[in-house]
Formats: C-alpha cells, structure tokens, sequence
C-alpha cells in the first residue's frame, strides 16, 4: 500500500457529536483494499483473505441456503362459524369503538376529553355545600366551537356584576383565558363596563363626617334615602307640586304661635307681623283687619265655626273679635297678662292658651267674657282644639304635656276651675299640633317638636295610646282628612315636607320633602277637604291638593204609578 497520500483524522469523543452529512473521499489504497474483498452468497466459499470458506461469523451476512421459516398465519378453523367479510376488515383497520366507553365520548375536532367526575355519596345528615367542598365543580366548555360566552364555575361568578367575557373559538380552554385575564389585568368576576361610576371617596373633613353621622338617624327613621325630592305610593298618586303659591311678607318663624286658618265660607285669614288680612280665593281679593299696637305682634288668629267671625290673639294677651262680612270690630278682651300663642271655637265659646300655662274660655255674648280657667299646664299653651261635639277640648303645651279636659265637668262661673280628664306625657319636646278625626271621633292625634318629632295617637275615652309614628323632623301640624282614613302632617328641620300617611296602617302614601325653603309651620285645612294651604318662614303661602271629594251620588226622585198621578190631577 501506499501511505503517501493518506493523512490520519484526529479522533473525535462520540457523545454529544453531529453525524455530519458531507462524506470523506476515500484514498486509493483503502479503494484497492475494498475491491479486493469479495462477499458472495451464491458460493459455499468465501474469498476474504485470512478466512476460511465457510466460516460465517457476520450475523448480517445470511446463507442463501438456509432460509428463515415464515410466520405462523392464524387460519379460521371449520367450527368457529366466524366468517371475515369486507365489514370486519374494515373495523379492523378503523378501530372498534365500544359502546358507552370513553372513546366514544371523545371529539378530537372541537372537544377536549374530562374524565367523569365521580358522584359523592352523601349521607342524609350531610349538607351540600360540604359535598361542593369535597368535590368542587368544573368549568364547563361550550358543546360547540361557536359557542359565544364561556361559564366557568357558577360559585366562581358574581352574580350581581355579571358573568365572564366570552373566549375565542381557537383558543377556548379555561387556562388560557386565565392566562389572558392574568396578562391584561382584567377581572374575570366584574363587568368591563359599569353602568354608574364608582362612588367619590370620602370626605377627610371630620366635622362634615361629625354632621353626617348626627343627621343620619333622622332621615333612617322614614327610610328615605335622598333629601330632595318627592315619593308617592303606587296604589295612589298625589301631586306633589303646589296649586298656588302666594307671596307672604313678614311671616314670622315662630313654633309657638298659629298664624294661619281657613273658615267654612272658603275664606282664608294670615298674620304677617303685627297686621292681620284675610284672603277671599273665589274672587282673588285680599282685606286688612287689623293692626297690633306699638311694640306688639299677632301671635294667633281663628275663625267661628260658622265663618261668621274671627278671633285675634296679639302679643299683649288681648284679644280681638271682628265681623268677617262687615270687616269691623265687634269687641276687645282682655286679662291675659302674657301673649295668647292658641285658639279654639265651639259655638260661642272661645277658648284661649296663654304663654303662663293657663286656658280661659271665654262668652263672647256677655260682657264678663271669662265663665272658665283650666290650669293643667306649666309651659305656655302652643296647640289648643275643641271636637266637633263640644264635649272635650286638647290642649298641648311648651311642657311636653297634653292635656283632654270635659267640658261638662263643673258649673259654668268666673271662678270655676277644671282638671283634666286625661294627662299624658310620652311627647319628649313641646305639644303643638293637635287635631280631632273627623270620622272616628275618640281619636286624638299629637305631634311633638324637634326633640320628639312623634306623632301618637290616643282613644280619649279610655286614654289609651292606639299608635306612634317616627317622623324625620319636628312636627307643626296634623290634620285628618275627611274623605280618606288618612292623616297629613308637616315637618320642620332638616326636611320641611309634608307627609301623607294611612290610618291605622301608618303606610306612607306620599312625602313632599322640601316644600318650603324654610319649616312648614303653619297648615290649614280647606272646608272641602281635598286642599291643604301651609305657611312657612320663607314667606310663602302655598296650596296643595292632597285628597279628592268623592263624587255625588245622584238622588233618584220615586216613581209615581200612573193611577195616583191622574188622582194627584183630579
């Protein structure tokens, strides 16, 4: 051989070494040593230099004289009576998918394949919610590629904000939304879009926040959530707009005083400051009555059952009777050493509250005006109301007290002196609104001030408290509605409203909050009963249509017969 031009490689470690794919051009002394080799099947001899014929040693050289035997072929025997048709082979070569297996539930196209969830079994005194623990719920996936909202489990879901965004047909398995929600941050339990903004942080000013939490009680007592506005119920709806706003210059705040009444001739008496006016609303004409002197004001004002006179109650504690229809004064009573804040009628008889706590009544037909006193009170007298019948007066008062006197008890003289018949004390601030109902008429409504702010109910036979009602503010006034078994009241601070309520249910059927700019202080009934004026320090003087008269029924005249009709001729 000749070695001149063969050059030795380098041996390179196997492991971890690249088969490479450009081949190693053979010398021409290993080209002549393999030509000289010669590997014959067909001879018995082999003529390999250095072997002897016959001499196999490669097991990959094989005997062309010995061939390997076949593979056993399973043939059918003739009692098996399985014949292989052209359905057989076919299933051989498709696969046999067994019945209800889980090869037959898999859809390798559009659906993954969930192991079936084994079934808890739960003892009688075992609740669900420890079996959803034991074995929480899976995710389900949408039964098609089209499907356009992927749920997850449902105790994963706020039901209150909505459900989770659909996932795309291509990629719709629930680790890779996770992995989207994840990436851009977005919650998969919340609406994207919400349908109001999130509410302004708190204010850090802490006494705004000492103020929200002292007024929060009062609004909660009504359960109204806003300050403004009006609420109506939806059995019954009540404009909750006035008819008719007047303007009234020189209404004086003032909780103690009455300043306001409407007579049953539809006429309609105000003080403004020390001068008194009564308003005609049929013709729209407004007259002066009268004046307080110098130094002094109108403290109350009340007009005769019949409308035919009205009673003025000044500063000084004098009181004045004029003639409505003539406009002149019939009379002056004194004797009051303080203001008169109240006033009542029944027929000729005119009751009168003083600042010192005492009730007179007066006879305005004879000269010595005062037949009776009623000391029942420590506080000036700021309510006083006779019932229609005349036989029980309520008096409220500055002392938290009211007070049910009879008038039948004791003789009729200058020096009698009364107790009353019921005494209650439940009210916590001043007694000023009273009012008689109109259709139950052993009922008495009460209404205290700011510290109270309570309206009770009492049966004034047996003194009894029948019902209570929480109000939002202090209360001016209660009036009973004669059509309806409904009761209005107004309110003072903080919503200065006026409110409807049933009886005896105490539902809300209406609120008007912020009916005045100011406390409603004053209210007077209209003698049809469907409006209400009040009069607040804002100097306003407004109506409202509250309730409506239930129509006439129709008098049918009887039918004569025909016969006495011709005898009525004859």
């Amino acid at each position: 051989m000749n070695f001149t031009n063969f050059t030795r490689t380098p041996k390179t470690p196997t492991h971890g070494r690249s088969r490479s794919t450009a081949r190693t051009p053979l010398s021409p002394s290993l080209a002549a040593g393999l030509n000289s080799l010669n590997i014959s099947n067909s001879s018995p001899t082999l003529t390999r230099k250095g072997v002897p014929a016959g001499d196999i040693t490669n097991p990959f050289i094989v005997n062309s004289s010995k061939s390997r035997s076949s593979s056993p072929v399973k043939r059918v025997t003739a009692g098996s009576g399985l014949q292989v048709n052209a359905q057989l082979k076919r299933q051989a070569s498709s696969g046999v998918i067994r019945k209800g297996g889980p090869e037959s539930r898999l859809d390798v196209i559009t659906l993954d394949y969930h192991a079936p969830r084994p079934e808890a079994k739960r003892s009688k005194s075992q609740s669900s919610l420890k079996r959803d623990k034991a074995f929480p719920r899976e995710p389900s996936v949408p039964p098609s590629g089209n499907a356009d909202r992927f749920i997850s489990s449902r105790g994963d879901i706020d039901v209150g904000t909505g459900y989770q965004p659909a996932p795309s047909s291509a990629d719709s398995s629930p680790g890779h939304i996770m992995r989207l929600a994840e990436a851009t941050g977005i919650p998969l339990n919340k609406r994207i879009l919400g349908f109001h903004e999130a509410p302004p942080p708190p204010s850090s000013d802490q006494a705004m926040a000492t103020q929200r939490s002292i007024i929060r009680p009062l609004y909660s007592r009504t359960g109204t959530a806003g300050s403004t506005g009006a609420t109506t119920n939806k059995s019954r709806k009540i404009r909750t707009v006035a008819e008719r706003i007047l303007d009234a210059p020189g209404m004086m705040d003032d909780y103690y005083i009455n300043l306001l009444d409407w007579s049953c001739n539809n006429v309609v008496g105000v003080a403004l400051a020390e001068s008194a006016y009564i308003w005609r609303g049929d013709v729209g004409q407004v007259s002066h009555v009268t004046e307080a002197s110098d130094g002094h004001w109108v403290t109350s004002l009340k007009f005769s059952n019949d409308g035919a006179f009205l009673a003025v109650g000044f500063s000084s504690g004098s009181i004045e009777l004029w003639d409505v229809e003539g406009n002149r004064k019939l009379r002056t009573m004194n004797g009051h050493q303080a203001q008169v804040p109240s006033l009542s009628w029944h027929e000729h008889i005119l009751s009168s509250g003083c600042h010192d706590g005492s009730i007179w009544h007066h006879d305005v037909r004879i000269a010595n005006h005062k037949v009776m006193e009623l000391l029942g009170h420590h506080g000036e007298v700021c309510g006083l109301q006779w019932r229609d019948d005349g036989e029980l007066l309520a008096s409220g008062g500055n002392d938290n007290v009211v007070n049910i006197w009879d008038a039948r008890y004791g003789d009729v003289t200058p020096d009698t002196r009364a107790a009353a018949k019921w005494t209650k004390r439940n009210h916590t601030a001043a007694v000023k609104a009273l009012a008689w109902c109109p259709w139950q008429p052993t009922l008495l409504a009460s209404g205290g001030g700011t510290g109270d702010a309570t309206v009770h109910f009492w049966n004034s036979t047996t003194g009894a408290r029948l019902h209570s009602l929480k109000t939002p503010g202090q209360v001016t006034s209660v009036k009973f509605s004669p059509h309806r078994k409904e009761f209005m009241s107004t309110h003072g601070l903080p919503t200065n409203g006026i409110m409807v309520h049933a009886y005896p249910s105490m539902e809300r059927i209406a609120e008007i909050r912020d009916a005045h700019d100011a406390r409603v202080l004053y209210s007077a009934l209209a003698p049809g009963g469907e409006m209400v004026a009040t009069a607040a320090a804002d100097e306003n003087l407004k109506f409202w249509r509250l309730w409506e008269a239930p129509p006439k029924k129709k008098v049918e005249k009887p039918k004569v017969p025909m016969e006495e009709s011709i005898l009525s001729l004859r």
